[in-house]
């Protein structure tokens, strides 16, 4: 059992607006899991990702499967 805390970040590519979306990639290596949360609401719940489903939903949106426009 690891008792590393969340160290909580938002993406460079936010413009502050709030509505973003916050990681603490940090307890990857020791839980397998990345916590993501609503930077609005930051002592509310968090979403556990699957370190692997975290990777792949990145590597999508760099690829841009993601894209609307």
């Amino acid at each position: 059992m690891t008792t590393e805390s969340p160290r909580w970040y938002t993406s460079s590519y936010s413009n502050n607006g709030g509505a973003c979306v916050q990681v603490a990639t940090n307890l990857a290596a020791t839980t397998s899991t990345v916590p993501v949360r609503d930077s609005k609401n930051p002592t509310g719940p968090a979403l556990g990702l699957h370190a692997d489903v975290y990777a792949a939903f990145v590597t999508g949106i760099k690829d841009g499967r993601f894209d609307t426009a």
